[in-house]
């Protein structure tokens, strides 16, 4: 009976350890204890995810537009037989830790025009004008979520144009982790009420999609639903060539490219910025002018510079957010394919997690690139 009770307990306190350590090592993968005691919003739906064997409260309260708030961690404290939690600990957003949480943190960021539309098949101007892809373009936004399938995304952001959100949507059901994106209602109290998810597992494996007029196509104003050529024989090339490609000349009651980077790039800043700055994966499927003013934002590029810009449709494009500052991954390949980019999470000796780019070749083993 002795030898049983000491092997009992020796036993438990190996679980214990292991169990104990496996919760350091989840919170540690995550600043914001993502697979850990985590309660969050998803819409209006207030979750709470608690792993077997600890707890963990951790509160991320949010008014008005996303990444706002406090957070609230709970301090873990631990001997090898036990685990348990103390009075959490209030951080604000805006305080010196956070901010230091902030910079050490590292995201993806993809962009992705959408695939082609109906108009972009029949040569017309589209602007604002809400028609949904082609054949081609679902196929287009299929082949995109086939590169992207190994980059981790969080949230979606699609502007309110059903082209860009069907090819969000599209691209997801390829991607390795299988979560369905979910269209966040936020328009009024009813559309939330009614779209509420009262499951937890199923909010786990659901990704919230955000739509966002600011980032629709520029407005074309009277040059949507002309055709194109024929615009251009009407109005001679270089002034249909002005209206498509200067920065800050509108077509007649229509949006400039400035004009349409002033909602853009105000959007990107107030809503999608906060939620890179606190390491989430994000996804932003949008148009040719929309996305050329964001990156003009995020590669600093002069008002020459973006009108040469070019986005093919249906080819995403890889950012990668760290230490306040964006750097471009070009497109990444399919996985399947040479120079394949992938983006894992590896523990550093500091215990943080870090974002590598990773370079595979068919006939190597994976590099690491600096």
């Amino acid at each position: 009976m002795l030898s049983l009770s000491l092997f009992t307990r020796i036993e438990i306190d190996i679980m214990a350890a292991a169990a104990f350590h496996q919760a350091v090592a989840t919170v540690q993968s995550s600043q914001l204890l993502i697979n850990s005691g985590r309660r969050n919003e998803f819409g209006n739906v207030s979750m709470s995810l608690i792993p077997k064997g600890f707890k963990v409260n951790s509160q991320l309260s949010r008014s008005g537009s996303y990444g706002s708030g406090k957070r609230n961690f709970g301090v873990i404290q631990a001997s090898a037989s036990q685990t348990s939690v103390v009075d959490p600990v209030s951080t604000p957003l805006n305080n010196s830790t956070s901010e230091a949480k902030k910079k050490s943190n590292e995201a993806a960021l993809i962009l992705v025009r959408h695939g082609e539309s109906l108009w972009n098949e029949k040569n017309l101007f589209t602007g604002c004008v809400d028609v949904p892809l082609t054949k081609k373009g679902v196929e287009e936004a299929i082949e995109a979520g086939k590169r992207i399938s190994n980059i981790p995304v969080d949230m979606i952001y699609t502007s309110a144009l059903i082209r860009a959100q069907m090819t969000a949507m599209l691209a997801m059901t390829q991607h390795r982790r299988r979560k369905v994106p979910i269209i966040m209602h936020n328009e009024s109290e009813q559309a939330r009420a009614w779209s509420q998810i009262f499951s937890e597992d199923t909010m786990k494996q659901s990704i919230p999609v955000i739509t966002a007029w600011q980032l629709n196509e520029r407005m074309y104003g009277e040059l949507q639903g002309l055709n194109k050529q024929e615009t251009a024989d009407r109005y001679g090339k270089e002034q249909v060539h002005v209206w498509r490609r200067s920065f800050d000349i509108p077509p007649p009651n229509g949006e400039s490219l400035e004009m349409c980077a002033e909602r853009a790039v105000a959007y990107f800043k107030d809503h999608i910025e906060p939620q890179l700055q606190s390491g989430k994966n994000v996804m932003i499927a949008a148009h040719g002018n929309s996305l050329r003013s964001i990156i003009m934002y995020l590669d600093k590029l002069t008002s020459q510079e973006v009108i040469s810009l070019e986005l093919s449709t249906g080819i995403p494009m890889l950012y990668i957010f760290k230490e306040g500052k964006f750097m471009r991954r070009g497109s990444p390949a399919g996985p399947t394919e040479a120079g394949v980019y992938a983006y894992t999470r590896v523990i550093s000796s500091s215990g943080h997690y870090h974002l590598l780019q990773l370079s595979h070749s068919l006939n190597g083993p994976l590099q690491v690139l600096k």
